[in-house]
């Protein structure tokens, strides 16, 4: 394990075009040369206008390690000299409870017992936390069936610690044909961080982080913080603690958030009232798919600049580091309300909060999802579930969010709410105890453990909640699509927030964001606990989620908790701005080196699933 580096002050001032450049990460600041690449070929940079001069794809699939063009050991361990060691071939973890030569009783009840309350599956190099879009070759479990195989995991991986490792790996899978996949924490709910046959590169050590009392850039005039690739939410806050400020971070303590998490998008508790975490970014350090360090700012390579803030991650190229926004630090409130529909036998009613009637239930959901939009417009944010439970039951869940509201005015603004669900029905207070506190707060590491969660999800526009035709249609399709999740094992999730374009300000909205997002209520999921190789209940699934598409068919979705599977992914992950990404992909990767599930110019290349899953990365990448 690597430790994090110390924390250091710096005051940068930027303007326009000519703009002085912040001192580099120390991380950043090792960068391959010419010199270390000598005779190793292997690792040389590309050209893309060469290959744009010939577009002829050379090549139909990247190669696996049983080909002749696989490279032999003695090739890999030069790479490794290179790397200074960096180079891992790790063995699948679960792997300890097979029986066979990697068997270890110790660690396997290790992992099963401890392991998820640890870091342990965070610092894997392999792991990424949703198995299915691994293949499930090698699950975790008591006493499991078979052997355990690769499947999707990656053949070798680096783990990164400077710009020079990640150069030298883009160069030798690009001109080996190699797949390459870029893996941080391994919170991928569709199948980014894995991929058979590839080298990884693991960005999860990267952790500096730098405050920046004094930025000027454009028309920015503020704090500005620069963050390693690597750098988890815990890790942030911890960061704003120290400095007294607010960073838009993930919600989730273990998220990275200069990875995926704000390539495709970002969206946290403090939205509403300060935009998307693309909207954060000033300036990136970038290796691009010819193995080339750049910056990327408003005024240089403004294209990746535009295209990496929202416009998909593991595409473009490998973010190193990002100079985020600064801000105050900002103060948030907290109101809960949970509601139980029971069946009428219950004999707990009428304690607060339980409900026997469906129709009472169903209407205080409805009028909870509606009233939110005045929390939003006031910078607030919804956080709930819709749980099937045993018996006929289901529970609903929510936290509202305010910022820089205090304990009274967080509670007088729910009153309006609270008089209609008593209304309706509803034996509910106002709760008088509301929790108030700095957005930044102290914070350990955390755990996440391997799930085998499969979102499916979709944008829900203000239209929805202004048309009582439309919003009625929209909560048929939550009751729907929760009823019908009692008997199947899935579940509903609804976060609301409204980042729209004045609060991401600049350069924030002038990114590659789904536009959907400008004009969202609701971020509407459906949660699948047990994903099967069934296409039938794939196309069950999937018809629960064309509701929510007839209710909002032009709103789309959020690809960080959307479905691989989606049906016109382009228009649904990216809007009217798929073409121009597109275009910068191709100009950008005309080798496609950097591919990954549903991202721009991704229709070029398809997986061959060995094990019968359309979306599984377990199999060979091909030319389509």
């Amino acid at each position: 394990m690597k430790p994090n580096t110390s924390l250091l002050c710096l005051g940068v001032f930027l303007s326009g075009a000519t703009a002085l450049k912040p001192r580099a990460l120390a991380s950043d600041s090792v960068l391959l040369t010419e010199e270390d690449i000598g005779d190793f070929s292997a690792i040389a940079f590309g050209d893309e206008t060469a290959v744009l001069s010939d577009p002829t794809p050379s090549v139909p699939c990247k190669i696996f390690p049983d080909d002749n063009a696989w490279p032999p050991e003695t090739e890999w361990a030069q790479l490794n000299e290179t790397l200074s060691g960096a180079l891992l071939k790790p063995k699948p973890a679960a792997g300890a409870c097979y029986q066979g030569p990697d068997f270890d009783l110790q660690q396997c009840q290790f992992l099963l017992a401890n392991a998820s309350m640890t870091h342990f599956w965070l610092d894997d190099p392999l792991v990424a936390l949703s198995e299915w879009s691994q293949g499930r070759t090698c699950t975790l479990a008591t006493n499991p069936e078979g052997n355990c195989t690769r499947g999707g995991f990656p053949e070798y991986v680096v783990n990164a610690t400077s710009v020079k490792d990640i150069q030298a790996a883009v160069n030798f899978a690009r001109n080996n044909n190699i797949r390459l996949v870029i893996k941080n924490t391994g919170h991928d709910f569709g199948g980014r961080s894995v991929g058979a046959g590839s080298l990884s590169i693991w960005t999860h050590w990267l952790k500096e982080m730098e405050f920046i009392p004094t930025y000027r850039i454009g028309q920015y005039r503020g704090m500005a913080a620069q963050l390693g690739a690597g750098v988890e939410s815990w890790e942030t806050h911890n960061f704003m603690v120290t400095h007294n400020i607010t960073v838009v971070a993930p919600g989730y303590a273990t998220v990275g958030g200069v990875g995926g998490w704000m390539s495709n998008g970002g969206h946290t508790y403090i939205t509403s009232k300060l935009g998307l975490g693309a909207d954060q970014v000033l300036s990136l350090g970038v290796v691009t798919a010819s193995g080339r360090y750049v910056t990327a700012d408003p005024f240089t390579n403004s294209d990746l600049f535009f295209a990496i803030r929202g416009g998909g991650g593991a595409t473009y190229g490998v973010v190193t580091s990002a100079i985020f926004k600064a801000h105050p630090q900002v103060y948030v409130t907290n109101s809960a309300l949970n509601l139980m529909l029971v069946p009428p036998s219950d004999t707990t009613f009428p304690q607060p909060n339980l409900v026997t009637d469906p129709e009472i239930f169903w209407q205080g959901v409805g009028a909870y999802y509606r009233y939110l939009a005045d929390v939003l417009d006031a910078g607030g944010y919804g956080f709930s579930y819709i749980y099937p439970m045993g018996n006929n039951s289901f529970t609903f869940t929510t936290t509202t969010r305010f910022v820089d509201f205090t304990q009274e005015a967080a509670a007088e603004f729910m009153v309006p709410l609270y008089d209609e669900l008593r209304a309706i029905g509803l034996n509910v207070t106002n709760p008088s105890m509301v929790f108030t506190g700095p957005y930044a707060t102290p914070r350990s590491g955390g755990a996440s453990p391997p799930s085998n969660t499969r979102y499916r999800s979709r944008l829900l526009p203000r239209e929805n909640w202004e048309d009582d035709a439309l919003w009625n249609q929209t909560m048929r399709a939550i009751r729907t699509a929760t009823e019908a999740g009692f008997d199947n094992d899935f579940y509903f999730h609804g976060t609301l927030a409204s980042p729209t374009a004045e609060v991401a300000g600049w350069p924030g909205r002038d990114n590659a964001i789904n536009p959907a997002w400008r004009n969202n209520r609701m971020h509407a999921m459906l949660m699948d606990q047990t994903p099967s190789q069934s296409a039938e209940r794939d196309a069950m699934f999937s018809s629960y989620m064309d509701l929510f598409r007839a209710a909002a068919p032009n709103a789309g979705s959020y690809m960080n908790e959307g479905d691989p599977a989606e049906p016109n992914w382009q228009q649904a992950f990216y809007g009217t701005n798929y073409e121009r990404l597109r275009r910068i992909k191709s100009e950008r990767d005309p080798w496609g080196l950097f591919w990954a599930p549903t991202t721009p110019g991704s229709e070029a290349w398809a997986v061959s699933p060995v094990d019968g899953v359309s979306v599984s990365q377990n199999g060979r990448l091909c030319r389509t």
